[in-house]
């Protein structure tokens, strides 16, 4: 199992059931972990794919299909711990759902991708399920310079992420880009930046920064005004954090390098 990540938020309680398909003269099979929580985290779960079983006929393959929105939908109108006594008191045919335990955690995400690990599915399937989780350092030196670097972990990725060899996860520190990124957060980045870089969220590396825990940082790339590819060497480029407590910087095109874009947080 990869190793976790430690988060120093506050702990938050909840309660999560194993979801499990059973069929006649067959051991259930782990299908899912269910997560009802308070506040944001009212309902959190991660389920295997249909996929997982290939003799299912077509009823109870509809059924596992179109399981998944219709949770978040109950979830939505009856509220996680309604939505599990609701399962509790309606599920013993072909789906089956656990008694519920208590957990305290920090992100629900995490805590049921954690669950998922330990009870559903162990396997890592690299850029299937998977990512490899650096810190930004290790992954400036991978992406950027090409050499080797051990990944410290590989955490399961996003269910509706497709996934490429140049996608990875990496601790990111400090308040500088709150609130889309939150101090401490692990977010997933896609290496070899193509196109225009104006406006987006670039991880990058400034050269004369000796200070490593600030010589790696993601910032807005803004261009200074309209000029050419060519101009572009030579006129600066404002980096602009999005907290408004911190001050945008300019550098030329010489004086950093981008590693990776930003594509979302995984876990804050």
């Amino acid at each position: 199992m990869p190793a976790g990540v430690v988060s120093i938020a506050e702990k938050r309680r909840g309660f999560w059931s194993l979801l499990e398909v059973a069929r006649p003269g067959e051991r259930p099979v782990p299908y899912g972990i269910l997560l009802a929580g308070d506040g944001a985290d009212n309902w959190t779960m991660r389920l295997r794919g249909p996929e997982c079983f290939d003799d299912l006929d077509e009823t109870d393959l509809d059924v596992l299909n179109e399981l998944g929105p219709d949770l978040q939908l109950k979830a939505r109108a009856m509220g996680g711990n309604g939505l599990l006594a609701s399962l509790e008191d309606s599920l013993s045919g072909f789906l089956r759902i656990s008694d519920r335990e208590m957990i305290a955690y920090s992100n629900a995400q995490q805590a049921v991708d954690r669950l998922f690990d330990e009870h559903v599915d162990s396997e890592i399937r690299r850029f299937v399920t998977h990512l490899p989780l650096y810190a930004l350092r290790a992954a400036a030196t991978k992406f950027g310079e090409g050499m080797e670097v051990r990944e410290e972990a590989w955490v399961r990725a996003p269910e509706n992420l497709h996934l490429t060899g140049d996608l990875f996860a990496a601790h990111v520190v400090g308040r500088s880009m709150e609130p889309l990124i939150p101090d401490g957060a692990v977010c997933i980045f896609r290496a070899g930046v193509r196109g225009s870089r104006a406006g987006r969220y670039l991880m990058i590396e400034k050269f004369d920064e000796t200070d490593f825990a600030a010589r790696y940082t993601v910032k807005r790339y803004a261009r200074t005004g309209a000029f050419s590819e060519s101009e572009e060497r030579d006129m600066p480029i404002r980096l602009e954090p999005l907290n408004a407590g911190f001050e945008p910087f300019e550098l030329t095109s010489d004086q950093f390098r981008v590693v990776a874009e930003f594509v979302q947080v995984l876990y804050a």
